[in-house]
């Protein structure tokens, strides 16, 4: 998470690697302390930064011709190493469209914090790792007072002031009377997407699909800040 600030060093799977691994740390602190040139991630050991520099290779080879020399190298099936590593992304498939919105199941949910004002879920306010479900099945809109966000990524006055700002229920009460979809489900969800890891998000959101699968959710409105 914070490869980007600082080195991040690959570990052992245990602590018995531990005295390895700090030899290999205070190598290449002493590296930067005495202006010694310092290698690649990979050649030091740490996680891939994002940052690139320039460096002359001893080959003497231009890009043009070591970028034909991979391209034959991968016709051929042969292993090579790129220049450029591409990180891996985690795609989600588009989902086919809701057929009949008229009579569609529409579940809220939200990544800007709205919870009831004691937080029961105690969902922290930056790098999340939990959720909440909230019942809204007799609530016409989200009052102030009752409804707050514990989001830390913004200043919370005008949520606080009102939470439909954020997890809009009183326009999607109106809409629903309105009939431009079937149901508004009964619950809305809440979490916090600042400084959450991907892989944290991954998890919460494979866990609150979990939940709308069960109560027949047929499409998802995602707010946000």
């Amino acid at each position: 998470m914070f490869k980007k600030d600082m080195y991040v060093f690959r570990g052992g799977k245990s602590a018995a690697k531990l005295k390895d691994d700090v030899k290999v740390m205070a190598a290449f602190a002493n590296k930067i302390l005495n202006g010694e040139k310092t290698g690649s991630a990979d050649e030091e050991g740490f996680f891939p930064r994002g940052i690139r520099a320039q460096v002359w290779l001893e080959s003497g080879k231009t890009g043009a011709q070591r970028g034909v020399e991979m391209l034959i190298k991968k016709l051929n099936g042969i292993p090579f190493e790129t220049e450029l590593p591409i990180p891996a992304l985690d795609r989600v498939p588009v989902a086919a469209p809701i057929a009949d919105l008229s009579k569609a199941n529409i579940a809220m949910v939200t990544t800007g914090g709205i919870v009831p004002v004691n937080n029961p879920d105690r969902i922290q306010s930056a790098s999340a790792t939990r959720w909440g479900r909230y019942d809204i099945s007799n609530v016409d809109r989200l009052e102030s007072g009752v409804y707050k966000t514990i989001h830390a990524g913004f200043d919370p006055a005008a949520a606080d002031a009102d939470p439909n700002v954020i997890m809009p229920i009183d326009a999607m009460k109106i809409y629903l009377k309105e009939g431009k979809f079937g149901k508004l489900h009964d619950y809305f969800y809440s979490t916090v997407g600042t400084g959450t890891t991907q892989a944290e998000a991954a998890r919460m959101a494979k866990e609150i699909i979990e939940k709308l699968k069960e109560d027949k959710v047929d499409g998802v409105i995602m707010t946000s800040t």
